[in-house]
């Protein structure tokens, strides 16, 4: 295993940096036209990819969310009415709760995925070649992130 030397520790901090970076690009579209930050088009998303509902424990997991932190976020979702949190939905444990998408959540959360893909497109994809693409799959692929979900 090679040691963390000078140019690794540097590509870290060029990550971390520039994913900072790239989040507060894309948020910006996001609240300037929807008045919604990446952590709540995150949440809207996720639901939306289950199918609408999942959940909190799950939720927690996809988004790798600190569980207060999430239950701040779904406070304020609920209270725009985009999500509605309800217990017992699940049969194999009645004490669980579930997070749902509404109606207008939906509606919200694709209204904002055009911004969203617009954002990343201009921030992100656009600078990037097929090479550039196969060499971050095999480089996430090594610490840990296995498939790239679209």
């Amino acid at each position: 295993m090679p040691r963390l030397d000078a140019e690794r520790l540097g590509i870290w901090r060029m990550l971390v940096a520039s994913t900072a970076r790239l989040e507060r690009a894309v948020e910006a579209q996001l609240v300037e036209e929807y008045g919604l930050t990446l952590e709540w088009f995150e949440v809207l998303g996720a639901l939306q990819r289950a199918g609408g509902s999942m959940r909190i424990h799950d939720l927690t997991d996809e988004l790798a969310a600190v569980h207060s932190s999430l239950i701040r976020r779904l406070d304020r979702l609920e209270d725009h009415g985009w999500v509605e949190r309800r217990r017992g939905v699940d049969p194999s444990d009645g004490r669980a709760v579930s997070v749902f998408l509404t109606r207008e959540g939906r509606e919200v959360w694709r209204d904002a995925n055009i911004a969203y893909r617009r954002g990343v497109q201009e921030h992100f994809a656009h600078h990037l070649t097929e090479t550039d693409l196969h060499a971050l799959h095999r480089v996430f692929g090594k610490v840990g992130f296995p498939t790239v979900e679209t």
